[in-house]
């Protein structure tokens, strides 16, 4: 007890340089506790925008830049065992305008299905139907964001607007998706899959999405929509079926190693931070030699002045991750406030963060502490 009340007299008679030394622990358990938050936010913000696809669609993706997949090719998936319905797509980035106001928005050519398939809703109009397919017309509905910057609140619904310098109508405007994967899913315009060819400059199909009508078969559709993909275009290079699962898995794999990188950057100042515990204990010992040397020559032992240096430690490193922890937990609400961007928190990251403080306190506090009670007390008492 008596030593806990020096090592806390002692840090008190100098508190600017007691700061600093907890400074590096300040800053990287702060900085650990941040980081993983934005780290796992990110993982968790990307899961629920890949889930809200749908757990039931996959997608097969034409990936061959030689290959040559038609309406007509999409619709022999339609009659793979297992699959409700399907909808091809081709897309690409168009200019849409009205009047004086015009915006670069992503364009998709599809059929009437993809409404269902996408699990989409309508605010007001209608959707794509087959007579539009089949008659190259020129009409379009909006997403909810490109509606918003053509027509303000005003009613899109059976305005003409030009895409690409065609004059289009529009025919429905899509309720609110929200963005997906960093993109926005209302800054977009659906036109028939024809009209869309003729604006992508293409006759091929870039994507079919896949309804499934039993999740739990997914993984026996998924392969026997690879076969018929096999049986029409034979080259397996060529083409891709994929699941939001299979995304969830890989964006998953990936977040978690940012997260660990960004946790491990921070942690490493967890470390300079215990250097600096070391190299201020050491300044110390220097600096209460006398002190020290009086104390032993009155009777106090070795383990008594060990004991006193570790404990200035550890209450430093203690102190400097209570601290850093709320640092980081106030920082990771600033960083949501002014980015938006959610943040995760991960209790055991929190409670390792300070567990690692204490144990760098003592790692680093070990040295001068040893130091400090090895010194002669005939020489320290010498010592100017």
């Amino acid at each position: 007890m008596n030593s806990i009340s020096m090592a806390w007299k002692s840090i008190k008679g100098n508190k600017v340089r007691a700061f600093l030394t907890m400074l590096g622990i300040i800053i990287g358990v702060s900085s650990v506790i941040v980081m993983v938050a934005i780290g796992q936010g990110s993982t968790q913000e990307v899961q629920s925008q890949i889930g809200s696809l749908g757990k039931d669609v996959l997608t097969v993706s034409i990936t061959g830049s030689d290959v040559t997949f038609k309406e007509d090719d999409a619709k022999e998936l339609e009659a793979v065992n297992g699959i409700d319905a399907t909808a091809p797509t081709v897309s690409g980035r168009v200019t849409a305008k009205n009047g004086e106001t015009n915006t670069q928005v992503s364009m998709t050519g599809t059929i009437s299905s993809y409404l269902d398939v996408r699990d989409l809703e309508l605010q007001s109009g209608r959707f794509i139907a087959a007579l539009d397919q089949d008659n190259h017309s020129k009409v379009a509905v909006l997403g909810s964001d490109t509606a918003q910057t053509l027509f303000g609140l005003g009613n899109a619904v059976g305005q003409s607007i030009g895409i690409n310098g065609s004059s289009y109508k529009v025919i429905g405007v899509l309720q609110s998706v929200g963005s997906s994967l960093g993109t926005s899913g209302d800054s977009t315009v659906i036109v028939p899959l024809s009209t869309g060819q003729r604006l992508a400059s293409t006759t091929s199909i870039e994507s079919v999405y896949v309804k499934v009508r039993d999740e739990e078969n997914i993984n026996f559709i998924t392969n026997r929509l690879e076969q018929t993909m096999r049986d029409i275009i034979g080259d397996e290079d060529s083409y891709n079926v994929s699941s939001q699962e299979d995304l969830m898995e890989t964006a998953d794999s990936v977040d978690n190693t940012l997260t660990l990188l960004l946790g491990g950057s921070a942690a490493i100042s967890l470390i300079v931070g215990g250097i600096g515990i070391m190299n201020i204990m050491l300044v110390s010992v220097s600096e209460r030699t006398k002190e020290i040397g009086i104390r032993k020559a009155i009777g106090a032992k070795r383990g008594n002045i060990l004991l006193q240096f570790l404990i200035e430690a550890i209450i430093l490193s203690s102190f400097g991750g209570l601290i850093g922890v709320g640092l980081g937990l106030v920082s990771a609400e600033a960083f949501t406030v002014a980015t938006g961007t959610a943040v995760s928190y991960s209790i055991p990251i929190i409670l390792m963060s300070f567990g690692f403080s204490l144990f760098i306190g003592i790692v680093f506090g070990v040295f001068p502490a040893n130091k400090a009670s090895k010194l002669d007390p005939i020489q320290a008492l010498r010592y100017e």
